[in-house]
């Protein structure tokens, strides 16, 4: 896969903070084809249950980005950093539960016997990266929350709503790739 310079670059960034997430976007390399991997929250959990997402979670002190993406997916899904080439970080997405998450993109080969974390995940899947190339596919509403209009995104694909932040970086992804 080659990520081309677009409109928005992408960075280096290893920001810190406790408001701060980093996630992996692992793109999944089946040499014929690109997909993106997503993990589907537990239904359990007290935030987002079921809701699909990316591997990741809160920046740790003394944490880089990269380094919180890549430990959150060894510990979500059981993929091995070593496993990961990343190739750079996406803009920084803010969510209106007051998290800033720092998107990662990672190539990977596909993997067998991932160990789902199931305390936070319930199931792991993939979706081919073309699905979302086409503008058609992504889709946009202004929201207003708290006060504050946003733009929601969300992708359906198949039996699967992916929305939010999620979709979000998603978007931000097929920007890039333009």
């Amino acid at each position: 896969m080659s990520v081309q310079k677009g409109p928005v670059p992408l960075t280096n960034s290893t920001r810190s903070t406790s408001q701060h997430a980093a996630v992996l976007v692992p793109i999944v390399d089946y040499g014929h084809q690109l997909k993106v991997l997503f993990t589907q929250r537990a239904l359990h959990l007290r935030h987002h249950p079921g809701q699909i997402s990316f591997p990741g979670g809160r920046i740790e002190p003394g944490e880089s980005s990269s380094q919180a993406a890549l430990r959150e997916a060894e510990e979500e899904i059981g993929l091995a950093s070593t496993e990961v080439t990343l190739l750079g970080r996406l803009p920084a997405q803010d969510t209106s539960t007051g998290f800033i998450i720092e998107p990662w993109v990672g190539i990977i080969s596909p993997q067998r016997g991932l160990q789902l974390q199931v305390s936070e995940v319930a199931a792991v899947f993939e979706v081919p990266l073309s699905h979302f190339l086409p503008q058609d596919n992504r889709h946009q509403l202004a929201l207003t929350l708290q006060g504050k209009t946003r733009q929601l995104h969300f992708m359906p694909y198949q039996d699967k709503f992916i929305w939010g932040a999620t979709a979000a970086i998603m978007h931000q992804l097929c920007l890039q790739l333009k």
